[in-house]
């Protein structure tokens, strides 16, 4: 696990962009193994959402990452 930011979404929808495409996933495909709609993932990736626990960890086990993992800089995936 890297740093934790303090910019958290910022560094959440860095992450998450990032993971969704070394995946080859559409925005869509991550929000139905996430169980979100399709825009709420764009959003968090645009960083416009500041999400709850639930659905940080619903996203963290969609991409097998722990939650602390996509709000650390330099995320693996």
């Amino acid at each position: 696990m890297g740093k934790i930011s303090n910019e958290p979404n910022k560094t959440l929808a860095r992450n998450l962009r990032k993971l969704r495409a070394e995946r080859g996933w559409s925005q869509e495909e991550l929000a139905e193994r996430c169980r979100l709609h399709r825009t709420y993932i764009g959003a968090i990736e645009r960083g416009e959402r500041n999400v709850t626990l639930n659905t940080l960890q619903s996203i963290a086990n969609a991409v097998g990452l722990s939650s602390a993992d996509l709000i650390s800089e330099g995320a693996r995936g």
